[in-house]
Parts: structure tokens; sequence; C-alpha cells
């Protein structure tokens, strides 16, 4: 106990609170108690399974939140095991298996109804405070809570795009002959043109159906374009207006895809013209989103990005402040650089059968923070044109993401090792390259390209 910091006790006085007044509600039987030495024990373990710098105090809702999951592992188990002696079940003789059951409902509510509960605890005054700041005030300095919730639901909402609706609308897309996947793409995006025709949806729903055909125009441009380059055909004045139509599904996706099809098409300097105008766009006030579903050490949202959101009511805004990560599927590979290709063939061995549900979806196509990928194709451009101070600043950007904590906030951060490394041994640093390979390995041992890296090194 003497070695909690202040965010670990404020979580757990607030746990207390919600004992103190709202679990007790479900507890029926006189002889049966939720004390507080559970709680200690809930946090123990919590703080056990938990990064040491998630216990900030922006983020002390999501520690408390955490905490209550744990509590309703044990109440689901039926068993709350003591933190130190082995075989010891702290409910038994305290809450009977009916008040458990009872109280691991009560408490999925509460995290399912995003913590409301806190609004009504009347112990020192949490409740009235915390209704003071929703109706604008300030938790913290400068962090604005009618900002932060505007923000967090612009991001869920994107999420919702990106992790569901479009690695689906994908997945369908490429199940079957691959010579029908344009004409199946086509048809697609005409079935959603006609969701957005007059009456058949409201404004904002018209707005997410459009961003939805902006991406797949996106993949559809870029697909046109890999054959081009794959045969060393001209790329049309179609795909040029497709590639015109979907530069704004976010700041730098798009603009990074162009890019990425601009080099490996030679055009070198239109190429480093693009990724100077995304490196301008890509401030403190862009937040980066994925789909991957991933979850992050650290999902602060930044106050600009929040403070955008709350004064911006229309959804057209909302993705000039987006950075998602940069996905090509396999029809369009001949748009990424030949070392990507790597990351669309990952599995080693038995590497495919441990994937699940999720996994299949994307683990054959290639995806990575956009903040990386500008970086790697800065480093790759510039090196083409010769330009060696440019080319020098973005690995040194590279090598800075794998120093800092920064490497923490990436969502795919054994992809990002592998580009690092990449620019290590085009640098002729073979012994670094391995040792980020070997990095990016320690990320993610399975489904993981930098095994086929490092099994190439060290045969050399």
């Amino acid at each position: 106990m003497f070695s909690l910091n202040i965010i670990h006790i404020q979580c757990l006085v607030t746990l207390k609170m919600i004992k103190k007044q709202e679990m007790v509600k479900y507890i029926h039987h006189e002889t049966c108690k939720i004390t507080t030495f559970h709680l200690k024990t809930v946090l123990f373990f919590t703080l056990e399974r938990t990064p040491p710098e998630m216990w900030t105090r922006p983020r002390l809702l999501e520690c408390i939140v955490i905490c209550l999951e744990t509590l309703n592992n044990f109440l689901s188990r039926d068993e709350c095991p003591h933190y130190i002696v082995e075989g010891v079940d702290l409910f038994e003789g305290k809450l009977c298996r009916e008040c458990q059951r009872c109280l691991k409902e009560a408490i999925r509510v509460m995290i399912q109804d995003d913590m409301h509960v806190l609004f009504h605890i009347e112990s020192d005054d949490l409740g009235q405070r915390m209704m003071e700041l929703s109706n604008g005030g300030h938790y913290g300095p400068c962090e604005n809570v009618n900002a932060r919730i505007c923000g967090k639901l612009v991001v869920d909402v994107f999420l919702q795009l990106h992790l569901k609706t479009l690695p689906n609308i994908c997945d369908k897309l490429s199940s079957g002959v691959e010579a029908d996947f344009e004409t199946r793409l086509d048809n697609k995006i005409n079935n959603l043109h006609f969701l957005t025709s007059e009456g058949r949806a409201d404004p904002r729903a018209q707005y997410f159906i459009r961003f939805l055909i902006m991406n797949l125009v996106s993949i559809k441009a870029s697909i046109v374009s890999s054959v081009s380059i794959q045969t060393g055909r001209y790329i049309s004045l179609d795909v040029w207006t497709m590639y015109g139509k979907s530069l704004h599904t976010d700041v730098t996706s798009g603009k990074l895809k162009l890019a990425s099809m601009l080099y490996c098409r030679g055009e070198l300097w239109r190429a480093a013209s693009l990724l100077n105008e995304v490196e301008f766009e890509f401030d403190h006030s862009v937040q980066p989103v994925c789909g991957c579903g991933r979850q992050l050490p650290n999902t602060e949202l930044s106050e600009a990005f929040c403070e955008f959101m709350l004064e911006n009511e229309n959804p057209e805004m909302w993705t000039k402040k987006l950075a998602f990560c940069v996905r090509f599927l396999r029809e369009e590979k001949f748009c990424a650089p030949l070392f990507l290709w790597y990351e669309m063939c990952r599995d080693v061995e038995d590497d495919v059968y441990t994937r699940d549900i999720s996994d299949r979806k994307w683990m054959n196509w290639f995806e990575v923070d956009s903040r990386p990928f500008l970086l790697y194709l800065q480093f790759l451009t510039f090196r083409g044109l010769g330009v060696r101070h440019r080319q020098l600043e973005a690995f040194a950007g590279l090598q800075y993401i794998m120093r800092s904590d920064e490497r923490k906030h990436l969502y795919h951060p054994e992809t990002f090792a592998n580009l690092l490394a990449h620019c290590h041994e085009l640098e002729g640093d073979v012994l670094g390259a391995l040792a980020v390979y070997r990095a990016s390995r320690d990320d993610m041992p399975r489904n993981n390209a930098a095994n086929h890296h490092i099994a190439r090194l060290e045969r050399q």
C-alpha cells in the first residue's frame, strides 16, 4: 500500500465511493458484503497487468473502468484470489453466488453506461463536481470536458468505419476470382451511390456513405494503377480523376498512397512534393486513428484536436484532423515499394494456424501508421533523388520514434520497426538492421515479416 502513488489512491477512493453508494444496492443478503480489501486486491491485480505510464490523471476514469472489469472477471469466475496467499478465495464467506451474479450485472451496466454512475456519487460532492465539469468546466490544465467528449465521439465513429465496415467490404471483395475484383468493386460503389439518392438517408448518414465511397474509389484508383505499373502502361486520365476525388478521406492516408504510387512509377519529384505537403499538414492537432483493434497504452486526444471537433459540427470537416493508417490490399501491391510485399506474406511455418477471425481480414494486407510511412517514403524518395540531407532527416525521424515513447503509441509497432530496419539495410548497417528486426519480432513473434528478414540476413 505504501508504494501506491496519488493516481492509484484516487482510483481506490473512487472505487470505495462506488461500493458504498451503488454496489451495496445489489447485495441482498445481510451476511454478504463487498469490502475495501476486495477493492484493494482488485487494484493490485489491475496494476500488475497494466503499464505504469497508463496511470495518469487524464486517464483516471479509464483506470477505474479497468479495475471494475477486473472485479467483474473475478465475479464471473466465482472467485476473488488473494493477492499474496495462494489458494485463498476472498469471496468465500463474504459474498454468495446469487449476490455475485447481481453485482456482476450491475457493474456491466455501469461500464456500458460510460460510468454515468459517477454523476450520482454524493460522497465528497463528487457527482456535483463532475456535473459542473460537464457543463464547460476543466478537468486538469487546459482540458475542456465537452471538447474531449466531442473528440472521442468523432474518433469512435470513424473507428467503426475503419474497424468493421471497410475491412468487411474489402474482405468480401477479395474473396472470389481475382479477375472479377474490379467489377465487384464498381458494383459496391454503385450500390453505395444509390443509398445517397434523395430521401434514402439523412445528411449526416449520407456523408458517412460518401466517406466509404471515397475510400473505395481510392482503392480502385490504386488497383488500376497497380496493373498499369505491372504492365508498363500509362495511367489514364480517369485514374487521376479518381485519385483527385479520394485524396480527402483524411489528412494523410490518401495522399500517402498516391505518393507511394508516384514513387513506384519513378516520378520522384512529384512524390517528394506531395510528401512535403503531407508533412506540413501533419501538425499536433491531427489525431492518428486505426481500425486494427490494437489497444494502445495511451489514447489521450490532443486539446487542439478536441477543440476543433467541438467547434465544427459538420462531419465533412472532421476528417481534416484525422490521420488513418495506410492500407494496401494485395491487388494494390505494385503501388507499394517492393520491400512492403513481405508484409503481405508474414507467415512462417505454422503461423497461419494462430490467426483468429479478425487477423485473417487484414493479415494479407499491408498496414502501417501514417507518420512512420511518411518518413519511410521520404527516405526512399530523397535517396532516389540524391538529396542526402533530406534522406538523413527522414532516417533520423524514424530512429527517434524507435527510441522514444512515441513507439508505444503506434498501432503497428512491428511493421514500423521493419521499415526502419530496411532503412538500416539501405545504409549498409546490417547489424543495426538485425537488431531492429529482432525488436520487431519481440513486439509480434508470430505472423511478422521480420522473421523472413532475420532469416535472410543471417544467411548472408
